[in-house]
């Protein structure tokens, strides 16, 4: 475990989130890049990249409120990082959390170097960047969305050989119609026009033409 939370394992605490997001639980592992909490209220465990982290604190409790984890980890990895965590992870059903006010559910079905293939049954193959997944949540073993009958839904990404980073992987989908962030906005969707020097040209619905920043993309999906 981390040195520095060392002192704070099996204890009660608050995960403060960058956008104002608070979790609370028992602190169950600590890496360098990542914090393992047990939910009891929920029955869940909090995998929470660091990054992402504003402040941690223990809290006191009533006893009534304790909440025993369970003595197995949904994901187990002979050393814990945030890497080793999403390899770890790959086939399991897990909720992951990047951006507004919904979580992704589904597959984690390829780790690059700074972004995943993430197959969601709703939102179909999306890619992921690292960067800015604030939490990830896997649910219990033997577990399907939505209650499927099928456990084994199609996990194979779109293209059969992926680019190593976020950026490359990007320019494979040049002259393509993409949702970013989900397309909670117009601005979110658009003709991919070209991918150069960690930007973006993208082309509205209207025929604007907008640049965007690489670094402040999130998910990235086809319709």
């Amino acid at each position: 475990m981390n040195i520095e939370l060392l002192d704070l394992r099996d204890k009660y605490i608050e995960v403060e989130i960058s956008g104002g997001s608070f979790h609370r639980g028992i602190l169950i592992d600590a890496g360098l890049d990542i914090v393992v909490i047990y939910d009891g209220r929920n029955n869940t465990f909090l995998y929470i990249p660091f990054v992402h982290i504003q402040q941690l604190k223990e809290i006191l409790i009533q006893e009534e409120t304790f909440y025993d984890p369970p003595s197995e980890k949904p994901i187990t990895s002979d050393s814990i990082s945030y890497r080793k965590i999403l390899t770890s992870a790959k086939g399991l059903f897990v909720e992951v959390y990047v951006t507004g006010n919904k979580s992704i559910h589904g597959y984690l079905t390829s780790i690059m170097n700074d972004y995943f293939v993430f197959h969601s049954p709703a939102y179909k193959t999306m890619y992921i960047s690292m960067n800015h997944v604030k939490w990830l949540i896997p649910y219990p073993p033997n577990t399907t969305p939505y209650s499927f009958e099928n456990p084994n839904l199609p996990l194979k990404p779109v293209y059969p050989t992926l680019a190593r980073s976020f950026e490359e992987q990007l320019k494979k989908l040049e002259n393509q119609l993409i949702i970013i962030d989900g397309g909670y906005n117009e601005e979110k969707i658009g003709f991919l026009l070209k991918i150069q020097n960690n930007k973006m040209i993208l082309i509205t619905a209207k025929g604007e033409k907008l640049f965007r920043n690489l670094e402040h993309i999130k998910t990235i999906q086809l319709p």
